[in-house]
């Protein structure tokens, strides 16, 4: 699979190709991010770095999605590790939404 043009969202892991995110949004996260409401959205909430890819079909019957904590989110492809992290001023504006934000970079220890 080429991932040339695939991103991976910042707060959930989902990858999708980029043109999805800027038509679309993120299928979990597009309420409290929109992505898809300007360019620097996709690029300030999205990475096109990350490395694993698990196939989820059916989040909450999925060992593997409580493992990478999307048991709540929609069946699709996601990163294990996504390299980047949210902005401070979205990372702001989520806590204020009593939103936890978790960097999916592997730096925040369980």
């Amino acid at each position: 699979m080429a991932t040339r043009n695939q991103r991976a969202c910042l707060l959930c892991g989902i990858v999708q190709a980029s043109s999805v995110f800027r038509n679309e949004g993120c299928p979990n996260c597009e309420s409290v991010l929109r992505i898809s409401t300007s360019e620097d959205g996709v690029r300030d909430c999205t990475s096109p770095s990350f490395e694993g890819l698990v196939a989820v079909g059916n989040p909450g019957e999925s060992w593997v999605a409580k493992w990478l904590r999307i048991e709540t989110f929609t069946p699709g492809l996601y990163a294990v590790k996504v390299n980047g992290k949210l902005p401070s001023d979205i990372v702001s504006d989520l806590y204020t939404q009593n939103i936890v934000y978790r960097p999916r970079d592997g730096s925040v220890a369980d």
